[in-house]
């Protein structure tokens, strides 16, 4: 079972916000902020979290290669809030919310890249 994810970013403020503003709907807020001195030299890191921090965003170079992180979503219309939220945030189109049969009959979900270009999806996996 994964405890936590993170990944490093190019513009570290941007990036929260895009995050705060695209994980609301899913009721992810941010939780916990890291500070540089306090990680010892490895930069500043803020996690984001329903009940704790689970998924962290750190200072640094970005990856050259996109990473895909998924978050599940309550239901299809969370899913769809997820969606416009992050596009509002600045967010750019990677796949519209709808069913996504070729995995399985009730998956739902929405693709987003975040500033970086990582791809970031809410999914439900409930029937309608």
């Amino acid at each position: 079972m994964i405890d936590h994810v993170g990944f490093p970013v190019s513009d570290y403020d941007r990036a929260k916000a895009f995050y705060a503003a695209a994980l609301a709907p899913l009721g992810y807020t941010l939780m916990m902020e890291v500070t540089d001195e306090q990680t010892g030299g490895h930069g500043d890191h803020a996690g984001f979290g329903d009940t704790h921090p689970d998924f962290w965003l750190g200072t640094g170079q970005a990856a050259v290669t996109a990473t895909h992180v998924a978050f599940r979503a309550k239901d299809r219309a969370t899913v769809d809030a997820f969606y416009k939220a992050a596009m509002a945030a600045g967010g750019r189109d990677n796949g519209a919310p709808g069913l996504r049969p070729h995995y399985h009959q009730d998956y739902y979900g929405a693709f987003v890249r975040d500033p970086d270009g990582n791809n970031i999806e809410a999914v439900c996996h409930d029937p309608a």
